[in-house]
């Protein structure tokens, strides 16, 4: 389950990040009325929210500059040099502002490291539609850890979310549990499994307007959409290990 602001965060259009767990704080809510968290941390909330899963408005908009700049820049100069600038000048300004601004860097360092990827590649080869070979490795990767984790008997969902309860793998002596989890890693690795289906044909034809497109379309539109969707799921075993709590409950 990659996290678009990371995993393909500039070249993949994607990317919301999926920071490590934040400290409770004295005050916090009760389990009940906890609020949901960014990224990957979406997952262990009470409520689910986009915007905060995504890193709101900000987020998203460091997440998709680089790929839309590069692209818009590439089909209007028809030459490689001024997109891969323009990429890399749109996520220097991002990483300047957070500096600036004291705020959290790992999404704009996530990004930033994504977009230099890209650049290398796409500088190195000439060909700019290898601006976006990375993130389709990196699907490749995520679909091939989904299925040998489902072959195995291991859904890699049920890794993640176990790591984020603090609950490891006392899962899998819950069968309904076992379920949940396989039913939702084999929806990620259709996810990614997707991704590569319509964006592979693409990038060997060398369609970059089209392929820079569908890398946008399918980042963090798609992944937002499969973490609410996984959100749905994972809470059904959740409420069936805690007898003071509904399958129903928000």
């Amino acid at each position: 389950m990659s996290d678009p602001r990371t995993a393909g965060a500039a070249p993949d259009g994607a990317a919301p990040d999926s920071a490590a767990p934040d400290s409770a704080a004295p005050d916090s809510p009760a389990p009940d009325s906890a609020p949901s968290g960014r990224g990957l941390n979406a997952l262990t909330g009470a409520d689910f929210s986009v915007a905060e899963a995504t890193g709101g408005v900000r987020g998203i908009v460091e997440s998709i500059a680089p790929g839309l700049v590069f692209v818009i820049v590439y089909l209007v100069a028809g030459e490689l040099t001024p997109a891969l600038v323009g990429s890399c000048a749109v996520t220097l300004v991002a990483v300047v502002a957070r500096l600036v601004q004291r705020t959290p860097l790992t999404q704009a360092l996530a990004g930033a490291v994504g977009v230099a990827v890209g650049v290398f590649w796409a500088a190195r080869s000439g060909q700019a539609e290898d601006y976006f070979v990375v993130g389709l490795w990196t699907n490749g990767a995520y679909l091939a850890a989904c299925v040998l984790s489902i072959v195995v008997g291991w859904p890699l969902v049920g890794l993640v979310v176990g790591l984020l309860r603090g609950e490891g793998t006392t899962w899998r002596a819950d069968p309904r549990a076992r379920r949940v989890y396989l039913l939702a890693t084999t929806l990620w690795a259709a996810m990614y499994g997707l991704r590569l289906a319509v964006q592979l044909p693409l990038y060997l034809g060398a369609e970059v307007g089209w392929l820079g497109t569908m890398r946008l379309v399918m980042g963090v539109p798609l992944w937002a959409l499969m973490l609410w969707i996984t959100w749905l799921l994972v809470r059904i075993p959740a409420a069936a290990r805690d007898p003071a709590r509904s399958p129903l409950d928000p």
